[in-house]
């Protein structure tokens, strides 16, 4: 016999009395099959002793839309639920009572006897049963040791894992099971190590060779009282301009010092034919520049796994940005330098996923922009551009070990000839009549991480690059030119130091 009262605990206490107890037989529903009933291979069975008259008190945990079997010591003849939409309860024999958990919460239960006395209070709760995905953690994830609880809609993962990697799988296929991993609460930690220290080395060489080949002529002749003047002055395509217009050579002049020098023409621009010494004269220019930069950057840096550290060692610049309402130019600054920014997950057995970028930047006048006319004043303003060289990967790798992340070789040559035409192909003769620009570039950068898991030492046993110096005296600094001051290591045996690990703990 099936016996549900639909009333909350509030309202069955504003009930009468007599109303309140009724007899199983009173009310009843609708006749129900044994087979719809939990059988004791579907459902637990929990026995309970009651008391001689004295009433008893337990606490039940019921899965959701699972059964329990209650079996009594005493006779019972009528159940009260307080919330029969949580818990039901039905009676098949006077010591033998279903209960089926409907919808998580928590309610309670009253069991009374043929005199209407209390045998049993019931305090039921009804949850998730998280014995299946306990099994599947426990499956998938044998190293680590998560307990698994169910709080009311909710699921609490708490325990230690290996890694934060396993951690995550964890809460995933609690998620799966949930259905929404806004329910997961985890609560778990990890038992290895957490922090990271990533080391960088950023190296570059960069090499260019510049070369000028050129000879300019002039020539100028009075022929009957009217004077010819001839030259060829070809520019370098590449530059521009010569890379210094002081170097090179001169043979021959055919103006005086007082006029234009290398100028044919300058012989006109008096109002008279110069004192003409020679007739031609010709100027070389054999220019080369050769540039080498190298470049060495190691920067190192700490973070906890699962968050992001960023390093910059370097500086920023303005930029123009827009103009206020007045028409003043606002601007904003941008960082140059060498920068880092990782994010370190520790996965199991001690192995490092790194999501890594990287950068080296410089100022440069190679593509600069020149503003003019700011603040109104006619002011120009040149904004110089930036030469990056930039990484951005995720690799994997375990503590300790190296990885190569990027390589640059790139070599560049260019070549322009400019000429007189016609005459610059002449054999030998032709030299005479063009210039040769020629650049060569060669860069070559290698970017190396390396990942440590390290443990935090005492700050005693750290060490400063400051360490040790002193401020000179001003005789020190006067008479002897010394920027620091110079002691002697001292011969007295050091305080013997507690036996610690210096530094980082690598492992």
């Amino acid at each position: 016999m099936r016996i549900a009262i639909k009333a909350s605990a509030l309202a069955f206490a504003a009930l009468p009395l007599a109303a309140a107890f009724v007899p199983a037989q009173a009310l009843t529903r609708p006749a129900v099959s044994d087979k719809a009933l939990p059988s004791e291979s579907d459902a637990r069975v929990v026995r309970i002793e009651t008391g001689n008259g004295q009433p008893v008190n337990q606490h039940l945990t019921l899965g959701l839309n699972k059964a329990a079997i209650v079996e009594l010591s005493n006779d019972a003849k009528d159940v009260l639920v307080s919330s029969p939409d949580i818990a039901d309860a039905i009676i098949k024999t006077p010591r033998r009572i279903f209960l089926l958990g409907t919808k998580t919460g928590q309610t309670n239960a009253f069991f009374f006897d043929g005199q209407g006395r209390q045998v049993l209070s019931l305090d039921i709760r009804v949850e998730k049963d998280v014995a299946d995905l306990a099994a599947m953690i426990k499956t998938n994830l044998p190293n680590s040791a998560i307990k698994v609880a169910a709080l009311n809609d909710n699921i609490v993962l708490t325990g230690r894992v290996a890694s934060a990697l396993e951690a995550t799988r964890a809460a995933d296929l609690a998620a799966s099971f949930a259905g929404d991993p806004k329910k997961i609460v985890n609560m778990l930690s990890i038992s290895d190590g957490e922090q990271v220290m990533l080391k960088v080395h950023i190296s570059e060489m960069q090499r260019q060779i510049a070369k000028q080949f050129g000879i300019n002529l002039s020539g100028v002749k009075v022929i009957n009282g009217t004077p010819l003047a001839l030259s060829t002055s070809n520019p370098f395509g590449l530059m521009g301009n010569a890379l210094s217009d002081l170097s090179g050579g001169q043979v021959g002049q055919v103006c005086s010092p007082t006029s234009t020098a290398l100028n044919p023409f300058g012989a006109l621009q008096g109002g008279g034919i110069c004192n003409v010494q020679n007739n031609v004269q010709g100027a070389l220019k054999a220019l080369e520049t050769v540039g080498l930069l190298h470049t060495l950057a190691e920067p190192n840096l700490t973070a906890v796994s699962g968050e992001t550290a960023k390093f910059l060692a370097g500086g920023e610049f303005p930029v123009p940005a827009g103009r206020d309402q007045q028409g003043n130019v606002s601007i904003q600054f941008k960082q140059f330098g060498v920068g880092l920014a990782f994010t370190p997950v520790v996965m199991s057995s001690g192995r490092i996923s790194l999501q890594v970028s990287t950068e080296v930047s410089e100022l440069t006048n190679t593509g600069a922009f020149t503003l003019s006319g700011v603040n109104g004043n006619g002011t120009a303003v040149t904004i110089p551009a930036l030469n990056v060289r930039r990484a951005e990967t995720t690799v994997e790798l375990p503590s300790g070990g190296s990885f190569a992340i990027a390589g640059l070789m790139q070599h560049t040559t260019k070549q322009q000839i400019d000429a007189f035409p016609g005459v610059k192909d002449l054999p030998v003769l032709g030299a005479l009549f063009r210039s040769r620009d020629f650049q060569n570039s060669e860069t070559e950068l290698v970017v190396m991480i390396t990942a440590y898991l390290v443990n935090p030492v005492a700050e005693a046993q750290l060490a400063t690059p400051s360490d040790g110096y002193i401020t000179p005296t001003d005789p020190e600094a006067l008479l002897l030119g010394r920027l620091n001051t110079v002691y002697k290591k001292s011969d007295k045996p050091l305080t013997p130091q507690a036996a610690a690990p210096v530094g980082f703990v690598v492992r």
